[in-house]
């Protein structure tokens, strides 16, 4: 619901209360968001704030990411991206415990993260190994380090982007992210997630830095309607295209409009960037060259996302 709105230096600035109760969000919990829940679409500058003013809900800009790093980053990942994987479990809908028997979706991690995958573990179980930290370099970064490099220039531009915008936020994730040398060269983050069409539920982040902000990119490639990242609670979603970004609280409750394609081959990436708490806490005392002997172990082990 919107309290009021104003303009500033052509950004619309607006206060939202919520349309949806704590209690009937917990139950609307890993159900997708409804168009009739959304009652605000943003295509254009804003920020979004509660309705006192005092939690900024997102900030939304157009038009800033450069298309050479946006065509870089989309060559070098597209093919890994549109792998199918079983890791999202309750955000694609799914209530199975064994993450095998998830719905198979366009979904991948690059960068770095925290946790071994089943065969790995498997691996490590067999042969016995002791004292292996479980973070490692993920599936595609070790793989295609070549394509790994081509792609850090969009996630230090975004990088850019979320110190200019979320300063404070940023300073205290930027500042763990010095800590580890598990992390994306010279920005805040740890970790790439990529989506190909896919409609997330209703869910709130967890794993990544509290103290940090959502940082969200899309590219779109083909013809398609929807998608559009929305809160719920407060009846509102943004339409992110080429070239935006959207800074967004993920600890509020979040989730996608359905995506329908117009033409059979469209695709709509998302890139989302943060840090994994985890993968901090385990790694933040941690030297390069500890890190470059540790890749070296988890190497060996039979290697599957």
């Amino acid at each position: 619901m919107i309290i009021s709105k104003e303009k500033k230096n052509g950004v619309t600035i607006y206060y939202l209360d919520k349309d949806i109760t704590d209690e009937k969000m917990e139950k609307l919990k890993n159900t997708y968001v409804k168009r009739s829940q959304i009652n605000l679409i943003i295509d254009d500058d804003a920020d979004v704030y509660n309705a006192d003013g005092s939690k900024l809900l997102l900030r939304f800009r157009k038009n800033k990411l450069p298309i050479t790093k946006i065509n870089a980053f989309y060559d070098n990942v597209i093919k890994f991206a549109v792998g199918k994987t079983h890791n999202r479990g309750s955000t694609s809908g799914s209530t199975k415990k064994n993450v095998r028997e998830n719905p198979n979706i366009m979904t991948n991690i690059l960068g770095y993260i925290d946790g071994f995958s089943p065969n790995q573990k498997k691996t490590i179980t067999v042969k016995n190994i002791k004292k292996l930290l479980n973070v490692r370099e993920t599936r595609f970064t070790m793989t295609y380090p070549e394509k790994f490099k081509k792609i850090i220039p969009l996630i230090q531009e975004i990088d850019k982007y979320y110190k200019k915008y979320i300063p404070k936020c940023y300073a205290l994730q930027r500042k763990k992210a010095n800590q580890t040398p598990f992390k994306i060269t010279n920005t805040a983050f740890t970790t790439i997630t990529t989506n190909v069409n896919f409609q997330t539920t209703i869910h709130r982040d967890k794993g990544d830095d509290s103290e940090g902000f959502g940082n969200l990119v899309v590219i779109e490639k083909g013809k398609y309607t929807g998608g559009e990242t929305c809160l719920p609670q407060y009846g509102v979603g943004v339409n992110v295209r080429t070239g935006d970004i959207l800074f967004m609280n993920v600890h509020e409750w979040h989730g996608n409009l359905p995506i329908k394609l117009e033409e059979p081959d469209a695709k709509r990436l998302s890139i989302v960037c943060y840090l994994r708490t985890n993968l901090w806490n385990k790694t933040k005392h941690m030297t390069k060259k500890d890190m470059i002997s540790h890749n070296r172990r988890v190497k060996f082990l039979h290697y599957k996302d």
